[in-house]
């Protein structure tokens, strides 16, 4: 976690630089619009970060390896899909429970297959994506993508059992 942030803190130093030599006041504004974003965001990370922590700790690892763990094969990889498509929210909810889970056990093929389903499947993004698109284009997409986090899933599992 380190090295990101140390990249990330080079970049916006260098942008906050940037927008000061700009000379119109674009360095304030910045600096307000990621102010408001943070007073938006924060209270989902610090209830993120509690839930990702619970999951660490209360459920037990014999759950974890049975469920979603490396035992768990594809079953653990359909769960993960699953789970990860009915996951609330943005990347602020969804990787710190990805974290926790991983921590408490999960395996790398579930949470790619959890990651993936988040990414491709979001019910939770249906009624945007339906009132914008159109039932016809998001019915499309979702048939499309509907095995790609499972498959996702198996090739984690094959690239992580041959780099043991």
């Amino acid at each position: 976690m380190v090295v990101p942030a140390i990249i990330m803190g080079i970049g916006a130093v260098i942008l906050l630089i940037i927008a000061y030599q700009r000379g119109d006041g674009t360095h304030l504004a910045g600096l307000q619009a990621a102010w408001k974003m943070t007073i938006e965001v924060l209270p989902l990370l610090i209830f993120a970060f509690v839930i990702a922590g619970f999951v660490q700790v209360m459920l037990p690892n014999e759950v974890i390896s049975k469920w979603v763990g490396s035992e768990s094969g594809f079953r653990g990889i359909l769960i993960g899909s699953i789970a990860g498509g009915l996951s609330p929210g943005g990347p602020y909810v969804s990787l710190p429970i990805a974290a926790g889970l991983f921590k408490a056990g999960a395996s790398y093929a579930t949470m790619v297959a959890y990651l993936t389903g988040w990414s491709l499947w979001a019910v939770g993004r249906l009624p945007m994506e339906v009132g914008i698109l159109g039932w016809r284009l998001t019915f499309i997409r979702i048939v499309s993508t509907i095995i790609l986090p499972p498959i996702a899933g198996l090739i984690a599992q094959l690239i992580f059992a041959a780099s043991r």
